[in-house]
């Protein structure tokens, strides 16, 4: 740990005229100059956040309804991200989520299956809820026949059975392939995925051809026991029984999320949770904009502080409330203030590119959470559906919608349920869709760890506290903004 409190006692972001730090800036107001570079290739940068507590990356899904879930929390936990289950997830859902997460492999994906008399139309439903893309056929052994993907199954009649299907001889590999024997094979057989089965033929997993460069990559967030790891958010009011169930699943890190986070009740909370589970658990608390604020959660013995007060794509709370703070200088302020007392914050809303992401590193964030972008993948919780063009695309909502106020206080009376909806502060639904060539969320960390690996280059650093040290902050007036886009014609 002193390693740790070394790091957050020195590195910090440095602004080229001092006089800009007492400005209120957000992220399409700042970027970063250029260092000189040591090093030899960006697969050297160490992304590894300067308190990882057990994660590889710098980011972690935020908790709504309309993104974290299963699919999610065990896909980005494979590949060194966190995932925040929400607050309004009932017990009993949540044990079963974060059950299946720890028992999922750390290095091969989950298989979607179906059987033989199962129809087209069954598989093209189940087939885009992971983005491999694929759905494989069992016996009632569960020993793999064939393997289907969307181009094979959507020109034929929807309601074929998928035993009548003619398929080639189905390739497959055992347990204990390596990455690069998988790609070879995958490679020479002109095949994207590859069936993962046991010495006696059964299914197990399912590795895809871009998973075997991922992971030479990328590393797995894992919990004290090897197993996937996974968060998961909480109310202020109502958090004892919860988070004793899914203490004693395994879960380690926990989110108490509200808001408002700078009051009085919070603060209680804080300091209630940490006498129930001592040093054991990983506390971040918010959500607040202030220095004063994240002192305070801090010293109520909160690890962390979740930053932002209406940043996110689906909020309108700034809008109603005229309360909140240009989220780069948000960031910064109060991640000076964490690392005095020696913790961190975790910079909420307003992460649009990897630009924003990077900015906020270097404002010395430890995280980032990311919500609506990773709404709209493959892995999230909604289903797919269809526009009048035919594109693909999944509904997002606020956590502070009519929708999202609707479903939290679904047992209450009507008439509780009518004062509860005239404070509601976000949009109920949004059409996020689904990019070609960003439909999994795999692609995202692509685009954005990439993006940030280039980055440390630029400013000349091998490491995110590197990286903060090094950094130097300049202001863009709109213009310069304008320059920095990508403004070349294109053909529609």
């Amino acid at each position: 740990m002193s390693g740790i409190l070394y790091f957050i006692r020195i590195f910090s972001m440095k602004f080229n005229n001092p006089l800009y730090e007492n400005e209120e800036l957000t992220y399409e107001d700042v970027f970063l100059f250029q260092n000189y570079f040591e090093g030899k290739s960006r697969l050297e940068m160490n992304v590894t956040p300067i308190i990882p507590f057990g994660t590889k990356i710098p980011i972690v899904t935020s908790n709504m309804n309309a993104v974290s879930g299963k699919r999610m929390a065990e896909t980005l936990a494979r590949y060194g991200w966190l995932s925040v289950l929400p607050q309004d997830m009932d017990i009993d859902t949540l044990k079963r989520i974060v059950t299946f997460i720890k028992s999922a492999d750390t290095h091969y994906d989950t298989p979607i299956t179906v059987q033989a008399n199962n129809t087209i139309r069954d598989a093209l439903g189940i087939i885009h809820k992971r983005a491999h893309n694929s759905v494989i056929m069992i016996d009632d052994e569960w020993k793999a026949i064939s393997i289907f993907k969307p181009q094979d199954l959507e020109r034929l009649d929807q309601f074929s059975l998928l035993g009548n299907i003619t398929r080639g001889q189905l390739i497959t590999w055992r347990v204990g392939i390596s990455d690069e024997e998988a790609f070879t094979l995958m490679d020479e057989k002109s095949i994207s995925s590859l069936p993962i089965v046991d010495d006696d033929g059964i299914l197990k997993w399912i590795l895809t051809k871009k998973n075997t460069i991922r992971n030479s990559i990328y590393a797995p967030t894992l919990d004290i026991h090897g197993k996937l790891d996974v968060a998961v958010a909480l109310w202020v009011n109502s958090f004892d029984e919860k988070a004793t169930i899914l203490y004693d699943l395994g879960v380690r890190t926990f989110v108490l999320d509200t808001a408002h986070g700078y009051q009085k009740s919070m603060i209680d909370t804080v300091k209630k949770f940490r006498q129930q589970f001592g040093n054991e658990a990983t506390l971040i608390a918010g959500n607040v904009i202030t220095a004063e604020a994240t002192r305070a959660l801090i010293e109520a013995w909160a690890n962390g502080v979740k930053v932002g007060i209406g940043p996110w794509a689906m909020c309108t709370t700034r809008m109603k409330t005229w309360v909140g703070r240009p989220q780069f200088t948000a960031v910064y302020k109060c991640a000076q203030e964490a690392k005095k007392l020696w913790w961190f914050v975790w910079a909420d809303g307003g992460i649009k590119t990897p630009r924003d992401m990077i900015l906020a590193l270097a404002a010395w964030a430890n995280h980032v959470m990311r919500g609506t972008m990773f709404a709209g993948v493959f892995e999230s919780v909604g289903d797919v559906k269809y526009d009048e063009q035919w594109l693909m695309y999944k509904e997002n909502y606020g956590m502070a919608s009519r929708k999202a106020v609707s479903q939290r206080n679904a047992k209450l009376s009507k008439f509780e349920q009518a004062r509860k909806q005239m404070f509601r502060e976000g949009i109920s639904t949004s059409k996020i869709y689904i990019k070609p060539d960003m439909e999994s969320v795999w692609d995202i960390v692509d685009e954005f760890i990439t993006g940030l690996r280039s980055a440390m280059t630029y400013v000349g650093a091998s490491t995110l506290a590197e990286f903060t040290d090094k950094a130097i902050v300049w202001v863009q007036t709109i213009a310069w903004y304008t320059e920095w886009t990508p403004h070349g014609k294109i053909r529609k």
